[in-house]
């Protein structure tokens, strides 16, 4: 995606004309990071600044991640703005309302998009001299205003364009849903064709993990959830072996599935200390656990020998890069990843805090609720 970097953009008095005005307010699901307090709530509309865009809000994801920015599992946040005050939601998609100056010029009114789930500090040594990944990345919904909202303001560079093919719907859930384990499992993971890797948790980021593990050429393909819907979803999704956590024979029947040698990739898509002591104990010389899921517990693992002389490795994993959403856009778009059944209800904004609760309890055992402003 390249363009030149334009100043202010005249825009034709008919095309001006016929799109419609942007309202001065909005609702927005918004969190008060010290009570915890969240609501909907009516508040002013953003406007977009030098480099920026407005994005009209057509569908938002609801992910686990919300859930622990709510309930205080990720604390001491600290928002780009200062402010105490959030609106939720890091998977969105929409289309472009307004733009400010300076966006290039491939960006016009009413483009479909996406929006990556991050933004660069621009402060670190990193964004300053260009020189990789920012030191002190952000996240929508957390340290800056997302999604929840029927309005959001983003830097153009987190702007993925989305084919007329792939509804607002799909398109919301890749900035995380299906991003975060592709970079878990290809980035971090290192996965190549005939791998084996073993993926704990079922659930939104398990079940497009397994998508993800299938198309890679993963094999065997391993999933582990306590919830026998989720083992059943997870052969559904394409894993070669779905086992109970549980069951005394776990470590036996993963041997057995790669015939004696263990994972060559785990991913802990839950985030609790006896499953990366399980992972870990797992995989096969030179493994790699990759650790996904949040947890406010110290990472220990046991039998430190082991780990040595095997040469394990462990990996945290946070979000993805915007390349890995082009390229997740351009396999839904040619049919190679299918996110039909990814999307377990809509639901309207108004009722973001049932969504919230329905996540969180389980109910239904969804993969993926999705906002609609």
């Amino acid at each position: 995606m390249t363009g030149p970097a334009t100043g202010d953009r005249a825009e034709p008095a008919a095309a001006a004309a016929a799109r419609p005005a942007t309202p001065e307010t909005m609702a927005a699901a918004r969190l008060d990071l010290d009570s915890r307090s969240f609501g909907l709530h009516r508040v002013p509309v953003p406007r977009p600044g030098p480099g920026e865009v407005l994005i009209r809000v057509r569908a938002a994801g609801v992910c686990l991640s919300d859930v622990h920015v709510i309930d205080g599992t990720l604390r001491d946040i600290k928002t780009r703005n200062g402010e105490r005050t959030v609106t939720l939601g890091h998977e969105v998609a929409g289309t472009v309302a307004e733009i400010g100056p300076g966006v290039p010029t491939v960006w016009q009114t009413g483009a479909r998009v996406c929006l990556w789930a991050g933004d660069r500090c621009g402060r670190c040594a990193r964004c300053l001299y260009d020189t990789g990944w920012c030191l002190t990345p952000l996240t929508r919904g957390i340290h800056f205003d997302g999604g929840w909202a029927d309005y959001a303001v983003t830097h153009h560079r987190a702007l993925v364009p989305v084919p007329d093919i792939i509804p607002f719907e799909q398109a919301a859930i890749l900035p995380d849903a299906v991003s975060t384990p592709y970079q878990a499992l290809l980035r971090q993971g290192g996965l190549r064709p005939g791998d084996s890797v073993g993926i704990w948790g079922a659930g939104g980021l398990g079940y497009h993990a397994i998508l993800l593990a299938r198309l890679a050429g993963a094999a065997p393909i391993v999933a582990i959830d306590p919830l026998p819907p989720a083992r059943e979803r997870a052969r559904a999704a394409g894993a070669d072996h779905a086992f109970d956590p549980a069951d005394p024979e776990l470590k036996k029947r993963v041997r057995e599935a790669t015939g004696g040698a263990g994972l060559n990739v785990a991913v802990d898509f839950v985030g609790h200390p006896t499953v990366r002591e399980s992972a870990d104990g797992l995989l096969a010389a030179n493994g790699r656990l990759v650790l996904v899921g949040m947890s406010p517990h110290s990472i220990e693992l046991a039998h430190g020998e082991r780990f040595n002389i095997k040469q394990h490795q462990v990996l945290g994993n946070w979000g993805s890069e915007p390349d890995d959403l082009h390229r997740l856009v351009r396999l839904c778009a040619a049919g190679r990843l299918d996110m039909a059944r990814s999307v377990s209800e809509l639901l309207p904004l108004t009722q973001a805090a049932e969504a919230v609760e329905r996540l969180q309890s389980k109910t239904g055992n969804p993969i993926r609720l999705v906002l609609t402003p």
